[in-house]
């Protein structure tokens, strides 16, 4: 019996120390309210590979064009 009212004492205790420390000057002690998440700017697009670069594909054909016409 005095086990258990140690630990009905041991909990309020607890709940006492947590809302106290949680906010204070806020009512209620509390729990905050989630940050919208941050919105961070796209870097620019870029071509990843040389077939996806549409200025290396224009070079490429303005190269073949001047060739002779023999593949490369």
């Amino acid at each position: 019996m005095p086990f258990l009212v140690v630990l009905i004492v041991a909990v309020v205790v607890v709940v006492l120390v947590m809302r106290a420390a949680a906010a204070p000057g806020r009512p209620g002690g509390g729990v905050r309210s989630p940050r919208p998440p941050r919105l961070r700017p796209k870097p620019p697009t870029r071509p990843i590979a040389p077939d996806d670069d549409p200025e290396f594909l224009r070079e490429l054909e303005r190269r073949a064009r001047r060739d002779d016409g023999s593949p490369a």
